[in-house]
């Protein structure tokens, strides 16, 4: 969780309160139309078989999006299958 965090903008701790709407900044979850979760995965992905976008909804608008998907890029990439 910290690697992510580091790169998702400054005063993180502010805003990820797992109140209104957002997880709290030490924990990870994840869920289909879960706008209270880290990673929002939408019903349309979820009736598309899957095919489509997840949503981070972690970073702040102020955080660099190459930082953040280079990221995401390296934790997707390190789960085995």
């Amino acid at each position: 969780i910290q690697e992510h965090i580091e790169v998702y903008g400054a005063d993180n701790e502010q805003r990820l309160t797992g109140l209104h709407e957002t997880q709290s900044i030490d924990k990870f979850s994840y869920g289909i139309s879960d706008r209270g979760a880290s990673i929002r995965i939408p019903i349309a992905t979820v009736q598309n078989g899957w095919k489509g976008y997840l949503e981070d909804r972690r970073p702040n608008s102020a955080a660099d999006p190459y930082k953040v998907a280079a990221r995401i890029i390296k934790t997707v990439k390190s789960v085995k299958v």
